[in-house]
């Protein structure tokens, strides 16, 4: 599933491909991808005539700021966009295509249909779900060290199950999670409120880092994963422990392991984490 990097390098790329252009027809052709309203028709219908004025990213979602609404996306597993002339043929996992006024479409595929698309009046996005219990933009002056600690302090999770709670702070998933944890020389079973203070401000830190090189380098192309342009991104080149198990650790050499942790893949040095 993309995370914060390769959504945000979506976003970018979505963002210059699409502004300004004016929404002329919205065909839908797998209507559960659409949570709201629950009319696919009532969706179609009240974007026509708008504006792309923004994209702007929330966590792992989209938000696509037309001149009244606000389209909140979650691309899931493979959600993908693109823009299409009206001659390129269409791909048939293409479920969503927004037709422009100029000729282009954007074009919505997903392999595995478990993208999903809220439509709210702009401004009424973040008043409830799916984006209102989300936590702190890691790159944000909200995510504060203080704010962090404190969090980490009440919770009886796993630190990579807390980290993985997307209201501690938004945009980790399992990738750099895995990353943030080797870097910070933390064992991804150890116990959240357990953490101490020289190592949660180690983790903080690492965690903003982590993800800052990641969206410098276009995110990490793991399976099927490439931005609007087409274009793969080369984190995936950086990475330390995801995807490695059984290597040897950069650090120290070590093999890397992999065990199950909530129920998600875990690579990580039994050296470098005790």
């Amino acid at each position: 599933m993309p995370e914060l990097p390769e959504v945000e390098t979506v976003r970018r790329t979505l963002k210059e491909l699409t502004h300004k252009k004016v929404i002329k027809e919205v065909v839908v052709s797998w209507a559960k991808m659409i949570k709201r309203p629950e009319n696919v028709e009532e969706f179609s219908d009240a974007l026509v005539g708008q504006r792309i004025e923004d994209i702007k990213r929330r966590g792992k979602f989209l938000l696509i700021e037309t001149t009244d609404f606000t389209i909140v996306s979650h691309l899931r597993m493979e959600g993908r966009y693109g823009l299409f002339s009206k001659d390129d043929p269409v791909d048939k996992h293409t479920h969503v295509i927004f037709y422009f006024e100029d000729g282009s479409e954007l074009r919505y595929k997903d392999v595995r249909k478990f993208g999903t698309m809220h439509l709210f009046k702009k401004g009424e996005e973040h008043l409830t779900l799916p984006l209102s219990q989300l936590g702190p933009e890691p790159f944000d002056s909200s995510f504060t060290i203080g704010n962090f600690k404190e969090r980490l302090s009440k919770t009886t999770r796993s630190i990579k199950t807390a980290l993985l709670d997307q209201k501690i702070v938004v945009g980790l998933g399992n990738i750099y999670v895995d990353e943030a944890l080797f870097r910070s020389g933390i064992h991804p079973e150890r116990i959240a409120n357990t953490i101490n203070d020289t190592e949660a401000d180690t983790l903080y830190r690492e965690i903003i880092a982590t993800l800052s090189e990641a969206v410098e380098k276009g995110g990490s192309t793991i399976r099927s994963y490439v931005n609007t342009q087409g274009q793969i991104g080369m984190f995936q080149l950086e990475l330390f422990v995801y995807g490695r198990k059984g290597e040897a650790c950069k650090n120290c050499g070590t093999e890397l392991e992999r065990i199950i942790v909530g129920g998600r893949g875990t690579v990580f040095c039994p050296r470098c984490q005790k």
